[in-house]
């Protein structure tokens, strides 16, 4: 038994219609896990065949728009972080506030503490490891923050050529832009190995952001691509998993992707997908928490 998460950056669910890439841009494999509908505002807090679509409360009642920094800080532990430091922080958790909290109850060493078996899939760049000292630095992630406090080890280039690990881009194609010798590989390809390396824990972490980046960049064509790939992606992972004993959550953070107008973030509710064993239970402990701080909790409780 395994939860596959996969944590989307800035997706939100805005209304059906032209301004919104995930009316306009085919998603099949999303579309077939939703009846037929799109990954909309309409489309959300119902029981499909094969899944259950929730939308959840970004904006923590808190004013101004979600940002990255208490959106994940909040998924990964748990704990309203916009509540705590009165407002939304964008990019990096830079406050020590949100640090000392991914250190004491982020989502990867509160699971070892009870015994399971967890993993971060996203691979690194060689300059990281260059870099890396062992220490926390206020560039970094609340993903990388949680698996650094954690005490797991980082995925880099040997993991990512042994198909051990999957590039943030989920393709290759930006590693082999900077000039890095990996092979591109298809949205199919790193989903079967995504799938593959879950079978050896019990709880493994992806994350994808280049959703975010299209979304600030506010360009149609980059929004499509990255729709689309991610699109093949999760239904592969969705084929290749095994629906009987692994729970398979795609989350976001806040916001962006969906609103083709502007490149801010947006106060939009953000998706929560679940596929596989006990999404139905996990979907109705979601229902009494719709909002970021629900994920943490609900894993728990599908833990048992």
């Amino acid at each position: 038994m395994a939860v596959i998460f996969i944590f989307v950056d800035g997706v939100g669910l805005a209304p059906q219609g032209k301004g919104n890439p995930f009316s306009v841009v085919p998603t099949p494999n999303l579309s077939s896990l939703l009846d037929g509908n799109k990954l909309v505002r309409e489309a959300a807090d119902h029981a499909y065949a094969h899944s259950c679509l929730l939308a959840l409360d970004a904006t923590l009642g808190v004013e101004g728009l979600p940002q990255s920094a208490t959106g994940q800080t909040t998924l990964f532990t748990g704990i309203n972080a916009a509540s705590l430091l009165g407002f939304h922080l964008r990019g990096f958790p830079t406050n020590d506030l949100l640090g000392e909290l991914l250190k004491k109850r982020g989502i990867f060493r509160h699971f070892l503490d009870r015994g399971l078996r967890c993993t971060f899939a996203n691979a690194y760049r060689p300059d990281f490891f260059r870099c890396f000292t062992g220490a926390a630095q206020r560039s970094y992630s609340c993903t990388t923050l949680i698996n650094l406090y954690a005490g797991l080890p980082f995925r880099g280039p040997e993991e990512l050529l042994a198909g051990r690990a999957v590039y943030m881009d989920i393709t290759n194609e930006i590693l082999r832009s900077l000039g890095y010798a990996f092979p591109l590989i298809t949205p199919h390809m790193a989903a079967k190995r995504l799938v593959a390396l879950s079978r050896e824990y019990d709880f493994i972490l992806y994350e994808y952001f280049l959703t975010d980046v299209a979304g600030h960049k506010c360009n149609h064509g980059e929004k499509e691509k990255v729709i689309r790939i991610f699109d093949a992606f999760l239904g592969e992972v969705v084929q290749t998993m095994d629906w009987q004993n692994d729970l398979l959550l795609m989350v976001s953070d806040h916001g962006n992707l969906e609103c083709s107008l502007i490149k801010t973030h947006t106060l939009n509710p953000v998706p929560a997908l679940l596929v596989g064993r006990g999404s139905e239970k996990v979907a109705g402990f979601l229902q009494k928490n719709k909002d970021l701080t629900g994920i943490f909790p609900a894993l728990e409780a599908w833990f048992g």
